[in-house]
């Protein structure tokens, strides 16, 4: 049984990253069709619409999510706009916690604040940030943003951060949801003493058994769990059939998953982004291991449907259907059939 029920909870769309395709360099093109997505998904309907970082990729995988979050609050007016996500051990706090309420007074209480660790040893040392204790840093972080938030004077003083007596300005003037993405036990059952909720992706038994773990920890703290979001995101390809779906969504998400492999190795590349290796023998069930919907709308909608119910929770979804290699008017064909064949019955 599920702890509280919305009579249509919608369908979030991203994660937009503004990759330039391969063999490209045209970073204009790039950031303008992200900002324009983000516009094409508030129109069809879509609920939300959220963003994801990473660093010295050689197809410019998006770094600057909030930059790109305050040009989408400008351009839209009602859609949640939201990081999936921002990975804090790289970000001083302080910083962090003014680029975000700076956003949500520009986005007028729209956003969320998506949290992660991080994963990539490039990353952390060109930024100088210890990969080694990157969970700590995170539990300081969100001790520090609400407090940042307030608008009061306040000092930090622990074993990562040390921050003298100051108010940050300027304060929000509506409070930002904070959601922890992250698959290990520590960052899930963190996010459910810490945040607001999770920002999840996984296959369906990991992703339950990461729903025991909140559920766990919020009766051990004795905290409601009607208010705790879980919000999960996963491919979706619709299709008329599953064998059409996965012959036109095959090459976009090879693309997307091979670029992760790639990552690290490309940040000293020389040249424009190249092609995705050979997909090879990969089955397609091993495409994306952390949960896909590949098929009709109608079978996207009854396993969406299911996985809620197993989870007992009000758990909202997002899709994560935007391709770096796809053209722009069939990403927009791609939103459009997700708002009006799958978000209504959500």
């Amino acid at each position: 049984m599920r702890h509280r029920r919305l009579e249509n909870m919608g369908l979030g769309f991203g994660l937009l990253t503004a990759q330039l395709r391969p063999g490209e360099t045209d970073w204009q093109r790039a950031y303008d069709e992200t900002v324009a997505l983000a516009v094409d998904a508030e129109r069809a309907g879509m609920t939300s619409v959220w963003t994801s970082e990473h660093h010295f990729v050689d197809d410019g995988y998006m770094p600057s999510l909030l930059v790109v979050s305050a040009a989408i609050a400008q351009a839209t007016s009602s859609i949640e706009i939201g990081t999936g996500v921002v990975l804090a051990p790289l970000q001083h706090p302080l910083r962090l916690a003014e680029d975000a309420a700076t956003v949500s007074l520009l986005s007028h209480g729209r956003f969320t604040l998506g949290l992660g660790i991080g994963w990539s040893n490039t990353e952390f040392d060109a930024f100088g940030a210890d990969r080694r204790i990157r969970g700590r840093a995170m539990e300081e972080i969100l001790d520090i943003l609400p407090r940042a938030w307030s608008g009061k004077p306040f000092h930090h003083l622990d074993d990562v951060y040390q921050l003298p007596r100051l108010g940050v300005r300027p304060a929000p003037t509506a409070r930002i949801p904070i959601l922890i993405g992250g698959s290990a036990e520590p960052a899930v059952r963190r996010a459910a003493r810490l945040a607001d909720g999770v920002f999840a992706n996984a296959p369906e038994p990991v992703f339950l058994e990461q729903v025991d773990w909140i559920r766990d920890e919020l009766d051990t703290i004795g905290r409601d769990p009607k208010e705790f979001r879980v919000v999960y995101y996963s491919v979706m390809i619709p299709g008329d059939t599953e064998d059409e779906a996965w012959a036109y969504g095959t090459d976009h998400l090879w693309h997307m998953m091979w670029k992760y492999s790639d990552m690290e190795a490309s940040a000293s590349r020389v040249g424009p982004p190249p092609q995705a290796e050979p997909l090879e023998d990969h089955r397609r069930d091993e495409l994306f291991g952390r949960g896909t919907s590949v098929g009709s709308s109608d079978e996207i909608v009854a396993s969406l449907l299911d996985l809620r119910t197993k989870t007992g929770f009000d758990v909202e979804f997002v899709a994560r259907s935007f391709f770096a290699t796809m053209a722009y008017d069939e990403q927009v064909e791609m939103i459009e059939r997700l708002a009006s064949e799958v978000a209504p019955h959500l």
